[in-house]
């Protein structure tokens, strides 16, 4: 990579960054107001969230591989511990933060309490 790609880029990501801050302020409020908008900005957060956890699941080869070994296992079943329960708060308290912070407690608990207890 040479510095200009480097320059350009970050200026590229600067522009993009700047007209999606922009953008809402200069679209007119009677768009803003519109009820399919509203539902999106309900429904988004949520399914964001969705999309970010089961991405981050780390288990790739399941259905390449027979066996699991114990730790794959543990942290599998942590995963989908703490994606049930991170969904779980979200839909009790419609806090992302909360949610966020029960996820991680609850992986890093859960994978510890898997490995204890059953390895």
């Amino acid at each position: 990579m040479t510095s200009s790609y480097l320059i350009f880029a970050t200026l590229a990501m600067a522009a993009v960054t700047f007209i999606t801050r922009a953008l809402p302020a200069l679209i007119p409020r009677k768009l803003l107001d519109t009820p399919w908008l509203h539902r999106l900005n309900e429904s988004l957060p949520l399914s964001v969230m969705v999309l970010l956890i089961l991405t981050s699941l780390s288990y790739q080869d399941i259905s390449t591989t027979v066996t699991l070994s114990d730790t794959e296992l543990h942290l599998l079943m942590a995963q989908i511990g703490a994606l049930i329960l991170v969904l779980f708060i979200y839909h009790i308290s419609r806090q992302l933060l909360v949610s966020m912070v029960v996820g991680i407690a609850a992986i890093n608990g859960l994978f510890w309490l898997f490995s204890s207890f059953l390895g």
